[in-house]
């Protein structure tokens, strides 16, 4: 493997040219983030979900 030149973490691999990245705790922030980022969004889907359901109801409560 070939170190890239003012990147500590990226080795260039010989036979096939590819650039790999040896930070595994960048890569695993990373990860944790990404599952912190998807169950916010999930949240907030949730909720927008709750609150169209509750003005649904609140018209129906007031046609009546």
């Amino acid at each position: 493997m070939i170190p890239v030149k003012d990147h500590k973490n990226l080795y260039r691999d010989e036979k096939s040219g590819a650039i790999i990245n040896t930070d595994t705790g960048g890569f695993n922030r990373y990860k944790k983030m990404k599952r912190f980022k998807d169950n916010q969004k999930e949240e907030i889907d949730k909720i927008k979900e709750d609150i169209s359901e509750i003005k649904e109801l609140l018209k129906q409560f007031l046609k009546k």
